[in-house]
């Protein structure tokens, strides 16, 4: 029973308990912080807002565009709803339904609306973010071309991966919607291929967005809004619903929160709290990227993590085989051998079973 004890409270100090091997994920926080107004975008020209990105040049100013039927230029607006600056592209664009911000300052204007979905190819633009916020009407830009490989899609998500600037197009389905990968180093010249990475989590997406570490997505729905830890399976880790009439566009906010805009004139502008599992504080990531990703190689940190979680595993994993033998180890055997070993402390003996050897 002694030896009992000190395996016992040698798990204890490990913090390994068979609990913790068999406890499935918990569940996703059914009460998270009600959405707080913030703004309103009240300028007549944004009558259907339908994609938000935080500047990475600008504090407290956001990039936005209105969704099909508009021409191609992007607002900047503040955190009061004004818009701030306009930019024009001479673009002929068909129903431009995102916007991104790569943390180099580049802005990516999303022309991958397809509702009928028969179009052959679909465009993002790329523009700098200007020096000054001043007015532009012929900004200069990047046009890329890009065909998906199973045929047209209507998309209304575009996703910047921040240290790579890999882009991601999460398309819009009411049968269930798929990710696709850009190439690494997309061409201007002819038609760029999508990968498909594989399925989307269960929704309709409206937006999304990486959140500043690279290793987590939110994605938005008209109803919810979803945390997916993004690897080489995208894997939902936690959703919950929003309260907000037609949700249309998500961008990275302040602290663990995004900003959810909502479609039409006089749109609201909301502060959502992230989705995270329940008693977690960060939601669980992958180690890489999905397949068609620039990078798929483990960082330094991210090895050190695997290993120190694989050395804790296999301690575990010795402890319990410990602790099974000692719970199954006969108990006559057992007084005997420790029997021996108080022989052995007091005559300064061995206490192992003596053995004849046998020569050659």
């Amino acid at each position: 029973m002694k030896l009992l004890r000190s395996v016992l409270a040698l798990v204890a100090a490990t913090g390994f308990t068979l609990a913790t091997a068999a406890l499935p994920a918990v569940a996703a926080d059914p009460t998270p912080a009600a959405p707080k107004k913030l703004f309103t975008i009240s300028d007549s020209r944004l009558k259907e807002s339908s994609g938000l990105a935080k500047s990475a040049k600008y504090e407290k100013l956001y990039w936005t565009v209105n969704d099909s039927g508009d021409t191609a230029r992007v607002f900047g607006i503040d955190t009061s709803g004004d818009v701030k600056v306009t930019l024009r592209l001479k673009a002929e664009v068909q129903d431009v339904e995102a916007i991104g911000v790569d943390r180099e300052g580049t802005i990516y204007i999303a022309d991958i609306g397809d509702n009928k979905k028969s179009r052959d190819m679909i465009e993002i633009y790329t523009i700098p973010e200007p020096d000054s916020l001043t007015d532009a009407d012929n900004v200069r830009y990047h046009r890329y071309d890009f065909k998906y490989p199973d045929g047209a899609h209507d998309a209304e998500t575009l996703l910047v991966e921040p240290e790579s600037q890999q882009l991601y197009i999460v398309t819009k389905s009411t049968k269930g919607g798929a990710i696709y990968a850009a190439p690494a180093s997309p061409s201007r010249e002819g038609t760029n291929r999508l990968t498909k990475v594989g399925p989307a989590p269960a929704g309709t997406f409206t937006d999304g967005t990486f959140l500043p570490d690279g290793k987590h997505v939110v994605l938005l729905t008209y109803t919810d809004v979803s945390t997916v830890a993004w690897g080489e399976k995208p894997t939902l880790a936690a959703r919950a619903s929003i309260p907000i009439r037609q949700s249309e566009s998500v961008a990275v906010g302040a602290d663990d929160t995004v900003l959810v805009g909502s479609e039409g004139s006089n749109s609201a502008v909301y502060q959502v709290q992230i989705p995270v599992k329940k008693g977690a504080a960060t939601p669980p990531a992958s180690s890489a990227p999905p397949k068609g990703g620039a990078n798929t190689a483990d960082t330094g940190a991210n090895a050190s993590d695997k290993n120190h979680n694989l050395r804790w595993i296999i301690i575990g994993a010795a402890l319990f085989a410990l602790v099974i033998t000692v719970l199954t180890f006969p108990p006559g055997r057992r007084e005997r051998l420790d029997r021996m070993a108080e022989n052995a402390r007091l005559t300064g003996q061995s206490a192992t079973p003596s053995r004849r050897r046998h020569s050659a």
